[in-house]
């Protein structure tokens, strides 16, 4: 594939600063005023933050809008094959030329002051975001929330977070409580807050926050609910679109509690009415790459026996393990087969954790190593705490490698195949099984 020349740029903004995160506004609004506050010029402001789910969440609210005929701007990271991905500009991806213009133009207007890539790149997309219409935009956090460089918005239209967990540790602490308290740091005053499933610790410092803000708090289990009916079938029950619905375009059960929080959210949009034929439309063409995402092409697809399923989800902490597990135990009760995994993850994820939940599902895992990242760790080291975590497992230099390993398992009978354990890694596997 032919170097883009947003890539060139991208690896010379990533010289700008020692750190990759820093979490601080204070160079925020430094290039944002430079820019000519591009952050007050956006369309209305969705933003999101949380652990997990963030990305469907997002997905759904775009999948559902867009049926309904609105002009939807997402924001969203990391990418997964190309960093354009990361800028939806009224439905579409930027466009290379775009991407390219707004970075050299970030970059000319920083000159040589320090920032860090996810800063400097957040600038670029406002800029991108201000200078181009649409109704609404739909905007995610990269880390945390409260010190976040998407945290500029003074006052979107509403903000929404997702199920809390541990994650990122490194940066946001240990405590749970004070991880929530980051996530809440974008609550706005008066701004409807729409919160998904909880922790009682989570919850407990959500609806704090938002009490302290005055701003109108809509909550799983006290506002809203939803519940799986069967098979095909979920029920929202909350406000003016309650009501059952079909199964999502995405797989796992978790898929059912973030549809409903995007229709938590939708309930509370002032001004962006949807129809349930708009729901059901978005339900059904919704897309989010590497959530338990089914390969259906690519050479790994054709390398292996028909009689194999391959699954890619980019699940890396412990809750995401957790819902990964969850999905694959029912699936498990309704159609048994045997279960094998390729796994590679970063060093700064908590392995052990994400693992140990498929201890009682996986016949046999092996692990890689992700090629390009250096913060991954090497096969052997995170093979050492599969086995600690009581998986059956080998250590491989290579996924290709490690399907070698497996094939004569593979070949015996229909199974199942699950890559898994990074989005660097999920997305080495679109990039090459495309």
């Amino acid at each position: 594939m032919p170097a883009r020349h947003s890539d060139t740029i991208l690896k010379r903004l990533l010289a700008l600063h020692p750190k990759v995160i820093d979490l601080s506004l204070d160079r925020m609004e430094t290039i944002l005023e430079k820019l000519g506050h591009p952050e007050r010029r956006l369309p209305p402001v969705i933003h999101v933050a949380g652990t997990n789910g963030k990305g469907s969440l997002l997905a759904y609210l775009r999948a559902i809008l867009e049926a309904s005929g609105k002009k939807v701007h997402v924001y969203t990271s990391p990418h997964l094959v190309k960093f354009a991905e990361r800028i939806v500009l009224a439905g579409e991806i930027i466009s290379e030329a775009k991407l390219s213009e707004m970075l050299l133009e970030c970059e000319r207007i920083n000159g040589p002051d320090s920032i860090t890539y996810f800063e400097i790149t957040t600038a670029a997309a406002f800029k991108a975001f201000a200078d181009n219409p649409a109704d609404i935009l739909l905007l995610e956090t990269g880390l945390g929330g409260r010190l976040d460089a998407t945290n500029m918005v003074e006052r979107p239209l509403a903000t929404a977070i997702t199920p809390i967990s541990h994650d990122h540790e490194q940066f946001l602490g240990s405590d749970l409580a004070g991880i929530a308290g980051e996530k809440a740091g974008i609550l706005k005053a008066g701004v409807p807050a729409i919160f998904g499933p909880q922790t009682d610790i989570a919850m407990g410092v959500l609806k704090t926050r938002a009490s302290d803000l005055n701003a109108p708090a809509y909550i799983h289990g006290d506002n809203w609910s939803c519940l799986r009916i069967s098979d095909d079938a979920w029920e929202y029950k909350g406000g003016d679109l309650s009501g059952i619905y079909p199964f999502p375009n995405l797989n796992g059960l978790h898929q059912v509690a973030n549809a409903a929080t995007a229709l938590a959210v939708l309930e509370k949009l002032e001004g962006l009415s949807v129809t349930r034929e708009d729901i059901v439309n978005g339900l059904a063409s919704v897309k989010w790459p590497a959530r338990l995402q089914k390969l259906t092409q690519g050479e790994m697809v054709r390398s292996l026996p028909t009689h194999t399923e391959i699954w890619l989800d980019g699940g890396h902490n412990e809750a995401a393990g957790a819902r990964l597990s969850e999905s694959l135990t029912a699936w498990n009760r309704d159609n048994p087969l045997p279960l094998f995994m390729i796994c590679g993850m970063m060093a700064n994820k908590d392995q052990g954790a994400f693992l140990a939940h498929f201890q009682p599902l996986v016949d046999k895992a092996v692990m890689v190593n992700i090629p390009g990242e250096d913060g991954a760790s090497p096969a052997q080291e995170l093979c050492d705490v599969g086995i600690r975590s009581g998986l059956d497992c080998v250590a491989a230099e290579s996924v290709e490698e490690a399907i070698n390993h497996l094939y004569p398992y593979i070949q015996r009978q229909p199974c199942r195949l699950l890559i898994a354990g990074s989005l660097y890694l999920a997305g080495t596997i679109l990039r090459e099984n495309s």
